[in-house]
């Protein structure tokens, strides 16, 4: 008998966790308009920004592959930077 009062009072302190847990997350979860202005400021919804990362992303690639395809040390080229 005293397992299950035990038990019980075990299950009972697990739900009431659970539940403070759920209530806070539904406090502090931002609402649909407040996701919808998050969105707006995300680089990918601006078309500029997204091709200045993928012509970035193009150079990083070169300079990778670049770097594959020769035994030397490119970091140590003097203008290193191109």
């Amino acid at each position: 008998m005293a397992t299950l009062v035990k038990l019980m009072k075990s299950a009972l302190f697990l739900s009431a966790c659970t539940g403070v847990g759920v209530v806070l997350w539904m406090v502090a979860a931002p609402s649909e308009e407040r996701k919808q202005e998050l969105m707006k400021n995300f680089p990918e919804a601006n078309a500029k920004q997204m091709a200045e990362t993928r012509e970035r992303n193009i150079l990083v690639m070169q300079a990778i592959k670049e770097a594959a395809e020769t035994n030397e040390n490119v970091a140590r080229r003097t203008p290193w930077s191109k």
